[in-house]
């Protein structure tokens, strides 16, 4: 059994799931300032996704879904995955970000299973909060962990591609570390790098 885990935004998904729903509620400024500093790890990301959730409070709930179902893939993510299980490869996503936008993408990449965190909704609007699988820093090696012992599959079976600080956690439980188009703190713990934003190059390296 071989297992490749992705994360979602920038990695299969070109940008940020919540940057998205932010330029649509208007507070795309101070969301995506704080994603960009949880990504090169200088704020807990636990604290830095519930203060942007918050920032969401009262948008459309509709309106999010709509916006999370037309998300931009990365290119080459299709072909990419479709290699992958050409040899094998268990597909998962792991996502800090939101299960609206991984189970639509899920339709097109045809990867086998999504993990993310869910957007509380009250009376059709975002409450602002959020819960689910991938709430902490720690998470997806956490979620990696059981997935292994769950699957029996080994590290030395497994792949990770990421592209932020909160993908750490499951470079170590990977042998074949990617960082993608990754911020330095990723490239720091990653034993292979790609720079150009098209993930069939992740091919060349399984």
């Amino acid at each position: 059994m071989k297992l490749c885990v992705f994360d979602f935004d920038s990695t299969l998904m070109d940008g940020e799931t919540i940057d998205f729903l932010a330029k649509e509620h208007g507070v795309f400024r101070e969301v995506s300032s704080i994603t960009e500093a949880a990504m090169r790890g200088e704020l807990d990301f636990f604290e830095s996704l519930s203060t942007r959730v918050g920032l969401l409070k009262g948008m459309n709930a509709k309106k999010a879904e709509e916006i999370c179902a037309s998300l931009p893939l990365m290119n080459g993510a299709k072909e990419a995955i479709k290699g992958l299980k050409a040899q094998g490869y268990n597909v998962v996503v792991f996502s800090g970000g939101f299960r609206i936008a991984t189970t639509p993408a899920k339709v097109f990449l045809d990867f086998d299973a999504d993990f993310a965190n869910v957007l509380h909704v009250k009376d059709n609007h975002l409450s602002g909060r959020v819960g689910g699988d991938m709430m902490f820093g720690f998470s997806k090696g956490d979620m990696l962990r059981r997935l292994q012992n769950l699957l029996h599959v080994s590290y030395e079976n497994t792949v990770a591609v990421g592209d932020g600080a909160n993908d750490i956690s499951m470079f170590e439980c990977a042998a074949k570390k990617v960082a993608f188009c990754a911020k330095p703190i990723l490239k720091n713990a990653a034993n292979i790098v790609i720079d150009e934003k098209d993930m069939r190059r992740l091919l060349d390296f399984i």
